[in-house]
């Protein structure tokens, strides 16, 4: 693991874990939730070996990046799509592959969508990621209800106490709940739990999932970022979606979204880069080459 180095953007100290060569291509890899950067360590070798230049950010609420004072701790789309770009900004990088899941699929996916010119491609686990808050209300059938528990858990002040006390107890869960066929160890376990030590992980997770359904208000600073993902953009860079064929909580749908290409991964669960490290790494190879 690279010591983190610490880079200021407008709303955060983000912590960032940098790799490779310093004039390769970049690539920036964003985890999800309940994960953390740890998930990548075993598809990094693969990519610098290519000769790619490779950013690991801790996202907002994880390890040991910071929200600075006044600032909401938000989990919104809006919020970690400004995050990202934000990111590339004050590292002046013009364009980047970018591959995360989960909420950091979500963020790529976010400024692959509203700035497609940053995007030099885009892996995504489980594809387009971009929420459609207008339509959340509306049900969904109640296999896919009982496997989104946490979220309506967590829009509870019960529930928003239950992860603050047990957010280690509630990561363990989700993640046998959503990898079935992964064994992972408890020392692998706990070098991402680490990172939900973060004095803003609670605020923002529960945020998050409660601004995904109408909820709570966003961060006002990310007002026009949401207006524009509401009218749910396409993604028109070259984008993979790697999709784990045992994913417990967003199983594939019959087909993959407009504009990805997708490969499934056969007992794999919600967390490729950790449990198929060298299929997330050959997706994000292949984007380099033909971009």
């Amino acid at each position: 693991m690279a010591e983190p180095r610490l880079v200021e953007t407008p709303q955060a100290l983000v912590a960032l874990e940098v790799h490779g060569p310093e004039a390769g291509p970049v690539a920036i890899l964003l985890h999800g939730f309940p994960y953390a950067a740890r998930c990548f360590d075993a598809v990094v070798p693969h990519l610098t070996a290519a000769g790619l230049r490779v950013l690991v950010p801790h996202l907002r609420g994880y390890g040991q990046t910071r929200l600075k004072p006044g600032v909401l701790r938000s989990g919104a789309q809006g919020a970690l799509g400004a995050d990202l770009l934000a990111l590339m900004d004050a590292l002046a990088i013009p364009r980047a592959i970018l591959a995360g899941y989960d909420w950091g699929g979500r963020a790529a996916c976010v400024v692959a969508a509203l700035h497609p010119g940053r995007c030099a491609g885009l892996v995504s686990g489980t594809g387009y990621n971009i929420q459609d808050i207008a339509a959340a209300a509306a049900p969904s059938d109640p296999e896919q209800e009982a496997r989104w528990w946490y979220q309506y858990y967590l829009h509870g002040e019960r529930g928003a106490r239950g992860l603050a006390q047990n957010r280690r107890a509630f990561g363990h869960l989700l993640w046998r709940m959503w990898s079935p066929s992964w064994r992972f160890t408890e020392a692998e376990f706990e070098a991402s739990a680490a990172h939900w030590d973060n004095p803003d992980y609670a605020d923002v997770v529960v945020h998050s999932y409660r601004h995904r359904y109408g909820l709570v208000a966003g961060d006002p600073a990310h007002d026009a970022m949401e207006a524009a993902l509401a009218r749910r953009p396409p993604i028109t860079v070259p984008a993979i979606d790697l999709h784990g064929g045992d994913d417990g909580v967003n199983p594939a749908k019959p087909q993959p979204a407009p504009g990805f290409t997708r490969r499934i991964l056969p007992g794999v669960g919600h967390n490729p880069p950790q449990e198929a490290p060298e299929a997330f790494a050959r997706a994000v190879l292949d984007l380099a080459r033909t971009g």
